[in-house]
């Protein structure tokens, strides 16, 4: 039987287990990355396990979510991601040199490599032909300590694309096409792969729009063939060596299969507030907006800024709009200073931003109250872009620069243009500008022993494990419904990043957005137990949603059904993740209710634990590895490596 992309390279890089759908696996990685959101916390945990130098080929550490440096804690958290990169052998991207998963596939991404970034959208390295995945911070230790990544060995999804876009048309309404088809639980578990004579028509930056926002399909990553556009992306930025072509084989297998016809594809819009609640721009015609934001690491590449910039040209931007524009990287905004494009942007009335992550992650250009905000993001949640009631529209940056314009919604296959194809069409560089001086290669390892890791007063110890216990007797402290995402759990924004190497100060903040009571409650049970519904975590990758949760006393979480990632971090931290056996069991459960989980050693081992609530018994479901299961025990991922020497 023939083999798909994803299982060649899971392939070559397997270490341990079987490559049997559900069954654990322990690949090698290549390559890691980390931001600095998460970036703190993975670094306090690789110095724990003592380990001199990284083992991987190659380790980036990006500043890219909190680059304002307001106060001194996050100055003193960038120091100290600095010092501890020139430490230990990984390169340092700078403030401003770009959001990370833009400077990843532009600078180092390979085709046919294992990549692993606490940031959940990493699966952008897809795009390229990588095996690019979100995990937690601690995971990310691990694997620059040279040990092995653990998944569930995922089932296989193709995604058939046939046809080519038309000219308003782009990569961003590919992937809110997929996800009106398979919604934001549609890929837990799977990895979904891109085929068809339509993806030859895609540029190497349409192609990671659409990986990156695989994550919101809550899958394990997204993954296009290596081919000659794969090529040519790689030799204009200088890095021909790097290519290898990778494709399926004819005969490859898929657990499913859907066919995208992209000929007949609309202008699409995600509307408030998930990623998969999807409607046509034509749909939306004529609502009035009061902001638009363009960039993130979807929608910030060289050709998307020039799209904007064609459309833009010549026009301002409506009274009653704020429009921001953030390039993803050094590269893109000084290419769009040298062909003159960032003038058209500056003289339409645009604000550009820096080379960051910003509004994405809530940090500035909140919208004013009740507003209507147009977004090239991936993610639209409730308060994510730091206004409760603001109502975020997920769109293409065609869809976005039309909307500017007009101050309406707009169709942009509606422009009245002559040179329509001409205003959509952009050809890729020849060749790139290359510029790595954001770039901080790490000491000689001579020079490195030496080195000192500078530590700032906001930089709190890892919070406090233990060992699982056989026992649990433990206040329902609260009660959540289906689609609670990391940000529900634990937000981010300008109020809260600059705490995200302290723990304790993070706990204020956490489940604000459902329950602003939770953490005082929590505090006052000593110990509690979280109940929640389907996909429960999705989301982010940070591990702050799992350490903050722990450090206030959780010890369990049960729920319908969880998101990969944060199921992980849960076990990771040493916090058991639990899932009814019958769903209709959640009826019964009601905050404040006195639980008790007995035998839980015994139970660990049978996957099967019984929930006690009153006089009701409640079955409840244990889906983990074996090796998650001594985690568990030992208390979490940081025990567990202290007492298992890394390979």
């Amino acid at each position: 039987m023939g083999k798909t992309i994803a299982e060649k390279i899971i392939q070559e890089h397997l270490v341990s287990g079987e490559m049997v759908t559900g069954e654990d696996i322990g690949l090698h990685i290549d390559q890691t990355l980390t931001q600095d959101a998460t970036g703190t916390m993975a670094y306090i945990e690789f110095e724990a396990m003592g380990i001199d130098q990284v083992k991987t080929e190659l380790s980036v550490a990006y500043i890219d979510h909190n680059t304002l440096q307001s106060g001194f804690m996050n100055a003193d958290d960038h120091r100290y991601i600095q010092s501890v990169a020139a430490k230990h052998g990984i390169r340092f991207s700078r403030p401003g040199n770009g959001i990370c998963h833009q400077v990843h596939y532009e600078r180092f991404g390979i085709p046919g490599k294992t990549l692993i970034g606490s940031d959940s959208h990493t699966p952008t390295g897809g795009g390229l032909g990588m095996l690019a995945m979100g995990a937690g911070g601690m995971d990310v230790a691990v694997a620059m300590g040279g040990g092995e990544y653990h998944i569930p060995m995922p089932r296989m999804i193709k995604v058939e694309l046939k046809g080519k876009l038309r000219p308003y048309v782009s990569g961003k309404d590919i992937i809110l096409k997929v996800l009106e088809i398979l919604s934001v639980k549609g890929g837990v578990g799977a990895i979904v792969e891109y085929g068809g004579e339509g993806v030859k028509s895609l540029s190497v930056p349409e192609r990671c729009t659409i990986t990156n926002m695989g994550a919101e399909l809550g899958a394990t990553t997204s993954i296009f063939p290596s081919d000659e556009v794969t090529r040519a992306f790689l030799k204009a930025q200088g890095r021909e060596s790097d290519y290898r072509p990778l494709a399926s084989d004819p005969d490859a297998e898929y657990a499913e299969t859907y066919t995208v016809d992209l000929s007949q594809l609309e202008p699409l819009a995600a509307c408030p507030h998930s990623p998969d609640n999807v409607k046509p721009v034509k749909e939306l015609k004529g609502m009035k907006i009061d902001q638009i934001c363009i960039g993130s690491c979807t929608n910030s590449s060289l050709a998307d800024m020039l799209k904007v910039a064609n459309i833009l040209k010549g026009h301002k931007v409506a009274d009653n709009v704020s429009l921001s524009i953030s390039p993803g990287s050094r590269q893109v905004y000084s290419m769009l200073a040298e062909t003159g494009a960032l003038t058209v942007l500056i003289d339409s009335g645009a604000r550009i931003l820096e080379c960051a992550c910003g509004p994405c992650i809530g940090m500035g250009f909140s919208p004013n109250s009740e507003g209507v905000s147009l977004r090239t993001f991936n993610r639209n949640f409730l308060g994510r872009s730091g206004t409760k009631d603001a109502k975020v529209y997920l769109v293409s940056p065609e869809t976005a620069a039309a909307s500017a314009v007009a101050g309406v919604f707009t169709d942009p296959s509606d422009l009245a243009d002559e040179k329509i194809e001409e205003t959509f069409d952009v050809t890729m560089p020849e060749h790139f500008r290359i510029n790595d001086s954001g770039i901080i290669m790490p000491l000689p390892p001579e020079k490195a022993a030496e080195a000192e890791v500078l530590k700032g007063p906001n930089i709190k110890a890892f919070p406090e494990t233990r060992p699982l216990e056989d026992n649990i007797d433990a206040q329902l402290v609260l009660k959540v419904g289906d689609n609670i995402t990391t940000d529900h759990i634990m937000p981010a924004g300008s109020r809260v990043l600059p705490y995200r190497s302290n723990i304790p100060k993070m706990s204020e903040f956490c489940f604000e957005v459902v329950d602003d009571k939770f953490p005082e409650r929590a505090r006052k049970a000593g110990k509690g137990i979280i109940v929640g519904g389907s996909n429960y975590g999705q989301g982010s990758s940070r591990e702050h949603a799992a350490l903050v949760p722990l450090y206030l006393g959780i010890r369990a979480v049960v729920v319908k059904s969880f998101a990969r990632i944060h199921k992980a971090n849960l076990v990771n931290a040493g916090i058991l993740p639990l899932t009814f056996r019958n769903p209709e069991d959640y009826n019964l459960l009601e905050q404040g209710m006195e639980l008790k989980l007995s035998n839980v050693h015994q139970g660990l081992h049978e996957n099967k634990i019984m929930l006690q609530a009153g006089d009701k018994e409640i079955p409840l479901d244990v889906d983990l590895s074996d090796r998650q299961k001594d985690m568990l025990m030992a208390g979490g991922l940081l025990d567990y490596t202290k007492k298992n020497s890394l390979n």
